[in-house]
């Protein structure tokens, strides 16, 4: 997956490079530098006395010594002083420059940590947020895996009206019956047909559980019928140039990697996880009916007893297909992110 929030300690990272957010003057600050600096053991130190001073917003390279990783990209990230000082500006530049560094040095995967959002007090959700701004940008003209670590899940990222209005959501519509009924009834729906050959919503054989889950039909019957046999993966194929959009468009938009793509592409017959089923549904941005059309022919369906499929169906319903967005929601209710 080319980008994914976890909770972990970043100096245990597998990844090519670490991000440290340091200390301007050479020598070994707290928090993130800290940690970083004991875990890498007393060769980090003198690597750092080699750059010297490091000016806000800037990045440079060291190798990780006794670390998981090959690389630590210093950047010095600012003091926050209310966001008066163009500290937001200088973030982004802490960001932006350490994807470019690790892009020069040709590393194939990056781990960051929030970007001053320890003891230079920026706050935690802001940090994120222009993570993810400038994270989404760099993954469409750049392949990388981008991990953005957080020590914890104390803090929640997302504005008020957002986490309020998913929360809602989903109270208004979970229900507590058994999944395997659900799944049931949904993969036994029949499709009624009137006279004059109008499709209707589907009927259930069991309607006291999936009154609520009926499908909004707006395709044509025609249509319906023509594509009944196809696979996910051809399935896929067609909404990519019915929706006019490249391959690496969609692929990158899913948040999934171009190897995977290639298998799915390859073989007709290749089966997606759920999550990777629906990551396809978000980039191609389908609406409710035709992303349950794409997810059952890999053998999947929704439902209202699982918060991930509220949060999907909540985007799809408010027309917001942003992956990192949800993703971030996702993470929040601690949920598995898109793009497995």
């Amino acid at each position: 997956m080319p980008f994914k929030i976890v909770q972990d300690d970043i100096t245990r990272m597998k990844v090519d490079a670490i991000v440290n957010s340091a200390n301007p003057h050479a020598i070994i600050g707290g928090g993130v530098d800290y940690a970083i600096h004991a875990a890498s053991g007393p060769e980090l130190i003198i690597a750092r006395k080699n750059i010297g001073e490091i000016s806000t917003g800037s990045a440079f390279i060291t190798p990780a010594f006794d670390l998981k990783a090959k690389y630590v990209i210093h950047t010095v990230g600012p003091v926050w002083r209310g966001g008066t000082e163009n500290e937001v500006s200088y973030v982004r530049e802490c960001y932006k420059n350490s994807l470019q560094v690790a892009l020069e040095n040709k590393c194939d995967s990056i781990a960051f940590p929030l970007i001053s959002a320890g003891i230079f007090g920026f706050p935690k959700a802001k940090s994120l947020q222009i993570a993810l701004s400038v994270i989404s940008e760099f993954l469409l003209t750049h392949e990388m895996k981008v991990v953005m670590v957080v020590f914890d899940q104390t803090f929640n990222s997302l504005s008020e009206e957002l986490f309020s209005s998913v929360s809602n959501f989903i109270e208004d519509n979970y229900c507590e019956e058994p999944l395997e009924d659900y799944d049931k009834c949904i993969l036994n729906e029949e499709i009624e047909i009137i006279e004059n050959n109008n499709l209707l919503a589907p009927s259930f054989q069991n309607d006291e559980i999936c009154t609520s889950h009926t499908i909004n039909a707006k395709r044509s019957l025609d249509a319906l019928m023509k594509n009944v046999d196809e696979t996910f993966s051809q399935s896929l194929l067609r909404l990519i140039n019915e929706k006019d959009k490249t391959e690496v468009q969609v692929y990158k938009k899913a948040n999934v990697d171009r190897k995977l793509f290639s298998k799915i592409r390859s073989n007709k017959y290749y089966k997606p996880s759920k999550i990777t089923a629906i990551s396809f549904a978000i980039a191609l941005e389908l609406n409710l009916d035709e992303t349950k059309d794409l997810i059952k022919r890999a053998g999947f369906a929704f439902s209202h007893c699982t918060k991930f499929d509220l949060i999907i169906e909540y985007f799809i319903e408010s027309e917001n297909y942003d992956v990192f967005e949800i993703n971030e929601v996702l993470f929040s209710f601690n949920q598995s992110p898109l793009g497995v």
